[in-house]
């Protein structure tokens, strides 16, 4: 199974109330549970690493997990809150305020991580839990121990408001890198890690680090993903933006499913993936993120949906 490493929180998404008080109303949430979630529902074996609480809101993460048929027997309980996002949209665009000290998600450390991980053929890394600690060190030394047995998918989804130490985020992101097989990246993510400049060009600063597959999106403009030999463009699917909750991560497990299901989601045959295959990837991300921004919050689609 592929597993996704990393936050589950609950966004508190802003809604209305009978008589038109202003509200927020919670939904699970966080870039590697969205991830995690949209495979389950894309049909492919997936399970979730991460810090469950035992509170109310941890009970919905799990019950929203199982009906996805995501396994999280490898989660963290404890007894600390859950994390929890606050979400207001700007132009249909999401913008975050994080309630994120002493949660359960956060207060995992190198020594909770699992020694060994049966049956897991890949591994996703992603989302806030790499930039604050404890538990960004946690998963960055789960990464380096497993990368060089199994493929791994980097989507460091930057917020540079969440981040706290930036030189340290920028050693923990560039040693992680370097053994990572697929990395995903926003346009402004690569910008903000690389600098100004054409970005096919940071592109290629990018593969330069050791990735073998670079996905860039650029929302409504597209996605292209890089290789050492070339590029393969994808358009955007159009649709009736609601907001952009969940996008990304939605993106991400339809490009798992589609290598997954082609049977070259393994570190050889990313070494060497012909564009064809990059291409229906790129597709599969393309055709599910946009099921999800065609409705509220992050509610990736099911398999059923992208026949």
């Amino acid at each position: 199974m592929i597993l996704c490493c990393g936050e589950a929180l609950i966004d508190m998404l802003p809604r209305q109330s009978e008589s038109g008080e202003a509200v927020f109303a919670p939904y699970p949430g966080g870039a590697v549970f969205n991830t995690s979630v949209a495979l389950g529902r894309l049909g492919v074996p997936v399970g979730l690493l991460t810090g469950l609480s035992r509170d109310l809101f941890g009970q919905r993460l799990e019950r929203s997990l199982q009906a996805s048929h995501v396994a999280y027997d490898l989660a963290i309980r404890s007894d600390r809150p859950t994390t929890l996002a606050f979400v207001t949209l700007k132009d249909g665009q999401a913008q975050y305020a994080f309630y994120d000290e002493n949660t359960a998600g956060r207060m995992l450390a190198p020594q909770d991580m699992p020694g060994r991980l049966e049956g897991v053929s890949a591994l996703c890394f992603g989302g806030i839990s790499l930039a604050v600690e404890p538990c960004a060190e946690a998963y960055a030394a789960l990464c380096l121990r497993e990368a060089g047995t199994r493929p791994v998918m980097l989507d460091p989804n930057i917020r540079p408001g969440f981040i706290k130490d930036e030189a340290r985020y920028r050693e923990r992101l560039n040693g992680m890198l370097a053994v990572a097989d697929i990395v995903k990246l926003s346009d402004e993510d690569l910008v903000w890690l690389e600098g100004d400049g054409d970005l096919p060009d940071l592109a290629a600063k990018v593969l330069a680090r050791g990735p073998k597959l670079l996905c860039l999106t650029e929302g409504a403009s597209g996605v292209t993903g890089y290789t050492g030999s070339g590029s393969v463009f994808v358009e955007a699917q159009k649709a009736q933006v609601v907001d952009t909750v969940g996008a990304g991560d939605t993106f991400n497990a339809g490009f798992l499913a589609s290598l997954h299901g082609g049977g070259v989601l393994t570190k050889a045959a990313l070494a060497d993936l012909s564009d064809d295959a990059l291409r229906d990837a790129l597709t599969l991300g393309a055709r599910a993120a946009a099921i999800t921004v065609a409705r509220a919050g992050a509610n990736p689609p099911w398999a059923a949906e992208l026949q």
